[in-house]
């Protein structure tokens, strides 16, 4: 990959994609087309972001000493400090994440305060910065399994096995297809486990 080349936002490499489907580079455009609208769709399912990204967080605070974050794994905090809405930063001293950055665990990440904290005033809020997701060579077996799932299923209708076509509907392109946001259960049964859990 070319420094100007971005990488690509899926969830298995391109390469294994196409060994799998037994297709060349001249197919290269239509590979990358599935797969990102696979790893998408994906995430819009799951309601969270699965690929590793960096997130700034602003979270309210009330006193509580324990602050949930917005997306998980947590692979890193930024530069180990968080900033506070009165200005001042806020040490790893003073802070830890649980589960422990890195651990891959598959659940909500919090941060936990140290009760000094609650000896600080004019604190309304505090930021975080951290990266959180599962980077290309760490995502779990099934939902590698899920993104492959859903490129070949996603490769198949576009080249016409009109697996999953849908007709004539706002939005859709001339022919009157498009691919819409379903998906087969079998991926389904895989993303069971990384569905984000509203209450």
């Amino acid at each position: 990959m070319s420094k100007q080349e971005k990488p690509l936002y899926s969830l298995i490499p391109l390469d294994t994609f196409k060994s799998l489907m037994g297709i060349d580079d001249r197919e290269n455009k239509l590979a990358i087309f599935c797969l990102v609208t696979s790893a998408s769709t994906i995430e819009q399912y799951c309601k969270r972001r699965l690929l590793r990204k960096k997130h700034f967080e602003r979270i309210e605070y009330h006193g509580d000493l324990f602050l949930p974050l917005g997306e998980y794994p947590v692979i890193s905090m930024s530069n180990e400090k968080l900033e506070m809405s009165n200005g001042k930063m806020l040490g790893s001293e003073f802070y830890r994440v649980i589960p422990g950055c890195g651990t891959n665990m598959d659940f909500p990440y919090s941060i936990e305060l140290s009760p000094a904290v609650k000896m600080m005033r004019d604190i309304r809020y505090i930021k975080a910065v951290y990266w959180a997701g599962y980077s290309l060579d760490k995502v779990p077996a099934d939902l590698a399994s899920a993104c492959l799932e859903l490129a070949v299923w996603n490769m198949n209708r576009y080249k016409g096995k009109r697996i999953g076509m849908t007709g004539n509907i706002r939005g859709s392109g001339k022919d009157g297809e498009h691919f819409e946001m379903s998906m087969p259960e079998n991926v389904r049964q895989l993303l069971e486990p990384y569905r984000r859990k509203t209450i």
